[in-house]
């Protein structure tokens, strides 16, 4: 089966980001980007805080409304229908529900060739990259580096805590078929 898509899973600041953008230069036909952020951006402002959309908390705990997963579930449909339609899709994505959120990608992908990649970084330093970048609640770093691994299978590892993305992306690259 030829990748259809490749999925980054991992906390806020662990650095999916940047493998992303490395993954862009090194793969041979061109990968469209989506993620997380992304889909944040897309919604409206009154439901980029709040019950109804996502919500940060002053701590960094994220919660979503049952709004945010109904349009959630149409984006990742979406995705998936424009990877079937002939495009290669990297996903930056934060698992916040560990494995049902796998499970709802693993839905809307149905026989879609997909290459799992779980992003780890250690807690202290996803926090210190998590306040260098200065765009995002304090703590959500911390809250999110392992939690969003929890019960998710992948078929790659890699660790940023002490690798660039330049060479998390040469690991990954290698495997996508």
């Amino acid at each position: 089966m030829t990748t259809r898509m490749i999925i980054l899973n991992g906390g806020s600041s662990a650095g999916k980001s940047g493998i992303v953008r490395c993954l862009q230069e090194l793969l041979p036909e061109p990968w469209l980007a989506f993620g997380a952020d992304s889909f944040v951006d897309a919604l409206p402002a009154r439901m980029q805080s709040g019950e109804e959309g996502i919500d940060i908390a002053p701590d960094g705990t994220v919660q979503v409304g049952e709004a945010f997963r109904t349009l959630e579930t149409a984006w990742t449909e979406g995705v998936v229908t424009m990877a079937r339609a002939g495009a290669r899709i990297v996903i930056d994505e934060i698992f916040l529900g560990g494995a049902a959120s796998q499970r709802r990608w693993l839905r809307a992908l149905g026989d879609l060739d997909a290459l799992w990649v779980g992003v780890h970084c250690e807690p202290e330093v996803a926090a210190e990259r998590e306040v260098a970048r200065g765009d995002r609640t304090r703590g959500m770093a911390a809250a999110q580096a392992k939690t969003v691994h929890e019960g998710v299978v992948y078929d790659l590892e890699v660790d940023t805590t002490s690798t660039g993305p330049m060479e998390c992306a040469r690991v990954i690259a290698a495997r996508v078929a």
